[in-house]
């Protein structure tokens, strides 16, 4: 776990009548280089218009980031749009059943192709009529010259990865190659759930008037989970806690959550899955952190004391009481599976003070609502908790544009929002050639 720190090289908290230290007009390269480890990132970090640039620029652009569930194109023409800053990209399901990205841009004179979401046969670009097949070919340009070569002309691909039902895109043009190593790790513990089979229960876009880096910090940590009651009612809020950090008061609730992983390891045998958890937030490029966790009362799901909330368990999961196998990936997504149903939830920026979080909600392809699940039911712990982190993100946003604010200590239980912001600063330092100072 991480230490509790005491710097003396931190940034001395003002004095009555003494301004802070200012980072806003400092470049992002300063910020970067200054960084210490174990502190919070400087106001700037969620305020320049520069640094958001670099976020776009370098951090989703040149990463593996993750965008749909398969579930949300589950037949041939099926397709999503996907905005990465200036960048638009088609995700689609070909006609041989595979997932593609193109970027969203005619070949003729450069239009947008598609919006939102939906259903094509193929691909028309609403301008002049070029007409494209789902795999990106053009099969139809009117009034070209003898001469002209359609093969010369198909939509620009990007890079797709399909990982056992969540599809990841990397618009570089080398994307980052330990995603197989990744995947090789991760797919057996997703295999069970059949996510790409999947269907789509609900998907709901809720605006963060907040920075896209607070919304991933908030999730990466659990001190602050007793504002979560719903959430609580079924999920243990000790979250990346070692026994040495159990206090008095959670003594008892640790006791509970031992019990409650053993029986859980137990059912992880029978269903064959994999029994090793994986830490790799700020170790390589494609970071990531999976733990199956155990749930509170009967261990089922994310209802009021770990009831179920839908009758049809997911995948080939035997067991209703199976827990919540969390999955975090660098830099903006994070999955709860659970016997009975998985929720995914992706975060887009979309200026340097906000940003959106998508929340969608995956069950059996036979579960039928009002029938197997109630929907609203199904949704009730991730919307209560979702609009409560929404209020903690827009205090901080404030808070950090404050020009009395200096980065603070990271406490012994907030190791994963070190991993995370090490991992982001990490990627700025490599590109921006910036070497620590801090």
């Amino acid at each position: 776990m991480t230490a509790q720190l005491t710097n003396p090289s931190a940034p001395a908290a003002p004095s009555a009548g003494r301004a802070a230290p200012p980072s806003v007009g400092a470049s992002a390269a300063e910020m970067v280089a200054r960084r210490k480890k174990g502190y919070s990132l400087e106001g700037g970090f969620y305020t320049s218009q520069e640094v958001y640039d670099l976020d776009v620029d370098v951090v989703f652009s040149k990463n593996w980031i993750f965008v749909a569930a398969a579930a949300e194109i589950p037949e041939a023409g099926d397709f999503v749009t996907v905005d990465v800053g200036r960048a638009s990209v088609i995700v689609v399901r070909d006609d041989d059943d595979q997932i593609a990205a193109f970027h969203n841009v005619c070949r003729h004179r450069g239009s947008r192709l598609l919006e939102d979401k939906g259903f094509v046969g193929n691909i028309v670009c609403p301008y002049h009529r070029w007409t494209y097949a789902l795999d990106g070919s053009l099969l139809h340009a009117e009034s070209q010259p003898p001469a002209f070569d359609k093969t010369c002309f198909s939509l620009r691909k990007v890079h797709v990865r399909n990982l056992a039902g969540l599809v990841f895109i990397c618009l570089a043009q080398d994307a980052p190659a330990d995603f197989d190593e990744v995947a090789a790790i991760v797919e057996p513990h997703l295999a069970p759930y059949q996510l790409d089979r999947a269907k789509v229960a609900r998907q709901v876009d809720l605006p963060e008037a907040g920075n896209w880096k607070l919304v991933m910090e908030n999730n990466r940590e659990c001190y602050h989970c007793d504002g979560h009651p719903e959430l609580t009612s079924a999920y243990f809020p000790i979250f990346a806690y070692d026994e040495e950090d159990i206090t008095p008061r959670l003594r008892p609730l640790y006791d509970r959550y031992t019990k409650a992983a053993e029986a859980l390891a137990e059912k992880r045998r029978e269903q064959g899955t994999p029994l090793q958890d994986h830490m790799q937030l700020d170790t390589r490029q494609v970071g990531f952190q999976l733990t199956h966790l155990p749930l509170d009362g009967e261990g089922r799901s994310f209802a009021a004391g770990g009831a179920a909330v839908c009758s049809k368990l997911i995948g080939e999961i035997k067991d209703a009481a199976f827990g919540d196998l969390s999955l975090h990936m660098q830099p903006n997504s994070w999955f709860h599976l659970l016997g009975d149903h998985a929720v995914v939830f992706s975060v887009m920026p979309t200026s340097p003070s906000t940003s959106v979080l998508r929340t969608t909600w995956l069950v059996h392809p036979d579960a039928q609502e009002g029938e197997d699940y109630d929907l609203e039911s199904l949704c009730t712990v991730w919307n209560a908790t979702n609009d409560q982190d929404r209020v903690l993100v827009t205090n901080t946003q404030i808070g950090c544009s404050d020009p009395s604010y200096v980065p603070g200590p990271y406490s012994m239980v907030e190791d994963q929002v070190e991993g995370f912001v090490n991992w982001y600063v990490t990627r700025l330092r490599e590109h921006l050639g910036v070497e620590a100072t801090a």
